[in-house]
């Protein structure tokens, strides 16, 4: 028994600190991102990190000896990073001239709410279980105490158009993230991850040209802190959060993996605060308990839902 553990102990401790890192990176990118675009235009800042990111990625993988991806894995994943990374990160990162790098954060939170309701509208779809609809429900709710007309209105309130943006690029994430269920993709989940970041960059540095960012861009204006925030962005953002969750993914459940989403915004949420001073109301307390707690809801009813019906039709049941 004891040498079990000592052999099982190397495996706790990686995935400890994968979870630290899909925990805490990812939930501060938002903060991250704000800091970026204080001198970088945003759709470039972000069509930098994407395609720089991509590009080193898919050149690692093609020197290990991955396939070379097919002409229609292009495809598919240009769909799939225009929905998800001009859309939905394009949009945040737009937002985020506007809003509060925690507000952002909680507004993505929202995301499984929408891919509930799209999961269900689409042809085909499954009417969600009331439970399931109750937490859609709750999130919901907190998103209008969010930005309501009382917090939209009200001395430092949310902007309008920067909560609008985020709106749309919440659902432009949970549209991408249907979608790539079903869109052939590579074998390796990693090359597929490469290309979207490759098209989803490329697509991202256009709507900045088109955006006229080029001429906004001043390489001698861009500060320390700038330059070091697109850097975490790229390393540990874009590589070494994402390659913790996909590792996750083989060795962890799909729902312990899948509290990323409601850790993420309270630890942007304390970011923001902590370092920035961004505001936090009790409105807004109120609002990310509501939020996350209905991302919490559906995720365990969702999960529960699926072992059983696992072990209905298992043979050995």
């Amino acid at each position: 028994m004891p040498e079990t553990n000592v052999a099982e102990r190397p495996l706790n401790l990686r995935v400890a600190a994968a979870f630290a890192a899909i925990y805490i990176i990812w939930g501060s990118t938002y903060l991250a991102i704000r800091l970026a675009i204080d001198t970088i235009p945003p759709f470039l800042m972000a069509g930098l990190r994407f395609t720089f990111a991509g590009a080193v990625l898919f050149t690692w993988l093609r020197l290990r000896g991955v396939p070379r991806p097919k002409l229609i894995h292009w495809r598919s994943t240009a769909i799939i990073g225009g929905l998800l990374l001009l859309g939905g990160n394009g949009g945040v990162v737009w937002a985020e001239q506007r809003v509060a790098s925690g507000l952002a954060a909680l507004m993505v939170g929202i995301v499984p709410l929408w891919m509930v309701l799209l999961d269900w509208l689409r042809p085909g779809g499954k009417r969600p279980r009331g439970e399931v609809l109750a937490g859609v429900g709750i999130g919901f709710m907190g998103v209008v105490l969010l930005v309501g007309p009382g917090s939209l209105s009200s001395v430092g309130g949310i902007d309008p158009v920067g909560a609008g943006v985020l709106v749309f690029a919440t659902l432009s994430w949970a549209v991408g993230s249907l979608y790539s269920r079903q869109a052939p993709l590579p074998e390796s989940s990693m090359m597929s991850t490469a290309l979207e970041m490759l098209c989803g960059g490329l697509l991202l540095t256009l709507a900045g040209t088109i955006n006229g960012e080029w001429g906004r861009l001043n390489l001698e204006s861009i500060s320390l802190q700038s330059g070091l925030a697109l850097a975490y962005l790229v390393v540990f953002g874009s590589w070494i959060a994402f390659s913790a969750y996909v590792w996750l993914l083989k060795v962890s459940t799909p729902a312990r993996v899948a509290t990323y989403a409601y850790v993420n915004p309270v630890v942007a949420v304390f970011l923001g605060w902590a370092i920035v001073a961004e505001p936090l109301s009790l409105r807004m307390l109120f609002a990310a308990v509501l939020i996350v707690g209905a991302v919490f809801l559906i995720t365990y009813i969702r999960q529960r839902t699926a072992v059983a019906t696992t072990v209905q039709e298992s043979p050995s049941g």
